[in-house]
């Protein structure tokens, strides 16, 4: 290929990445998501691509889409999606269409996941978990450099699984948008961990203002929060048991994590000792972009 094009639809921005062959960024473009129409939405990809590949001067065989939900085995059309108005639709099949050339599409978590197993914090492992801790809470598994779908195209979604071991005053739980309650997305989330500091606290703060320290309760938050994320993760160690867990996701520039968090998971995953490795992301809130760029093998 001469250039990779990657593509994050988001709710609220469309973010896109050209990569030359070596992984090296040589254009780069963000517009706003049209919010709510699904057509308007198709249209502003193609002219992202079209000014990605202009500043590029390359054009891209291939284009990788990342995006909120999944593309479902059963209908071919988007499910499971925040951006409500993508669902129900063939969106690869109309990009192909708008813009005449191959295109994969690819759950945005996994995208963060093949991002960072293939040139980012966790290059060279053989099974990593991407993990993004956002507005939302998302994960993609990659193995051997390649993102796991599954049969179902839900590998990884560990968000809508609910708290593991959770105490009394942890039942049933926050309501989710999936319409259950005790979602681990509810107790993990950035507003799920501004929620429960209020909920605390009768404080209304921002995530990383909680994070920052210095505020009255806001470590006993912190506190709950590094439990709850390990019992989460201990629990997909336990079925995946993969060599990295690398955090994406807003939530993931709270640096306490790293340290604390593995010490909290120990005694949650069954084994005498723990090697996986909890790390930050290489490539930042670029990761997704970047990993929807490699989802074509080169040729």
């Amino acid at each position: 290929m001469t250039v990779r094009i990657g593509l994050d639809l988001g709710g609220t921005k469309i973010e896109g990445i050209a990569l030359d062959r070596d992984g090296d960024p040589c254009a780069r473009g963000r517009i706003a998501t049209p919010h709510g129409d699904y057509r308007a939405t198709i249209e502003a990809i193609d002219a992202l691509v079209g000014d990605l590949e202009a500043k590029a001067g390359r054009r891209a065989d291939r284009i990788g889409v990342g995006m909120p939900g999944a593309l479902s085995p059963a209908t071919g059309l988007v499910k499971n999606a925040n951006s409500t108005w993508l669902i129900g639709h063939p969106i690869d099949r109309d990009l192909e269409a708008a813009l005449g050339r191959p295109v994969k599409i690819a759950n945005d978590a996994n995208c963060f996941a093949l991002s960072e197993a293939t040139d980012g914090a966790a290059a060279g492992a053989d099974i990593v978990f991407g993990v993004i801790l956002g507005t939302g809470v998302g994960g993609g598994i990659v193995v051997d450099g390649r993102p796991l779908d599954g049969r179902n195209s839900i590998a990884g979604e560990w968000g809508h699984n609910p708290l593991p071991r959770p105490a009394d005053n942890e039942r049933p739980g926050p309501a989710c948008y999936c319409g259950r309650r005790g979602c681990i997305e509810t107790f993990l989330s950035g507003p799920g961990l501004a929620a429960d500091h209020e909920a605390a606290t009768g404080q209304s703060l921002a995530p990383e203002d909680i994070a920052a320290g210095g505020i009255a309760d806001a470590e006993a938050t912190m506190a709950r929060y590094e439990d709850r994320l390990a019992r989460a993760l201990a629990g997909v160690i336990n079925i995946v048991d993969p060599d990295v867990v690398v955090l994406g996701g807003g939530l993931s520039r709270i640096e306490r994590l790293y340290a604390n968090v593995p010490r909290l998971w120990r005694s949650h995953v069954f084994s005498d000792r723990v090697a996986t490795e909890l790390r930050p992301p290489r490539h930042g809130d670029a990761s997704g972009v970047r990993g929807a760029a490699w989802l074509w093998d080169e040729d």
